[in-house]
């Protein structure tokens, strides 16, 4: 395989520790509301997907009816806690600048979160015009949808099957597969579990990481042979 043509990096429990932050203020509201789920379990059972598909998932699966102003509240509180307290996967900002690839953000967030994270964590320069989010493509549809990841690619002028993707859920790395693409899972946020490595090989990730220093040599070493997608 070439140079990749791009790097799509997942936001959420990749670039910024954000999934525990998300995961204890929907495990609050859904315990108020008498589903009880810790912040580990949700983060595990749900990573990768908006609190909207969260609800409908747990009132199909548990046979439970919340009020819809729950997703008004929750994102709110998640926005007020992100500003606060968010905090960037170390190692990031190396990574990110010794690349010497085009490189951009697929995620299911807002662009207004994502921008408030990165400013908190000082890496929006490294991002800024290149942030995609599934709520603002042509089709709004999220992952595990390829939508988001084949709009970008779109964007950047990259082949699908020349780009690497870094995702730390299995629902990104579904979308990323059905886009065509490569993908290194990722495991070094604080919402990993003991058997997060093994769910993300299983969902189609070529190799995972655990540090963002070890991405680089991942890329050029997978870029030696090409892979079947």
């Amino acid at each position: 395989m070439p140079k990749p043509d791009l790097i799509i990096f997942d936001c959420d429990g990749v670039l910024v520790d954000s999934e525990i932050v998300a995961a204890r203020v929907g495990s609050e509201l859904l315990r108020e509301a008498g589903h009880e789920i810790t912040p580990e379990e949700l983060a595990q059972q749900y990573a990768g997907l908006t609190f909207r598909d969260i609800l409908i998932k747990i009132e199909k699966d548990a046979q439970i009816l919340f009020k819809a102003t729950m997703i008004e509240e929750c994102e709110a509180l998640v926005d007020k806690r992100l500003r606060a307290e968010v905090k960037a996967i170390p190692g990031t900002a190396e990574a990110v600048q010794s690349l010497g690839i085009p490189h951009c953000i697929c995620s299911n967030s807002s662009t207004q979160r994502i921008e408030a994270m990165l400013t908190r964590t000082r890496l929006l320069p490294l991002f800024e015009g290149v942030i995609y989010s599934s709520l603002e493509t042509p089709t709004k549809l999220p992952k595990p949808a390829p939508d988001v990841f084949l709009h970008a690619a779109e964007e950047k002028g990259a082949e699908p099957k020349t780009t690497f993707v870094i995702e730390d859920s299995v629902h990104g790395i579904t979308g990323a597969r059905a886009a065509g693409m490569r993908v290194i899972g990722f495991t070094g946020a604080s919402h990993t579990h003991p058997l997060h490595a093994d769910m993300l090989m299983e969902a189609g990730a070529e190799t995972t990481i655990s540090r963002m220093a070890d991405l680089n040599k991942t890329i050029e070493a997978l870029s030696s042979f090409t892979a079947d997608i």
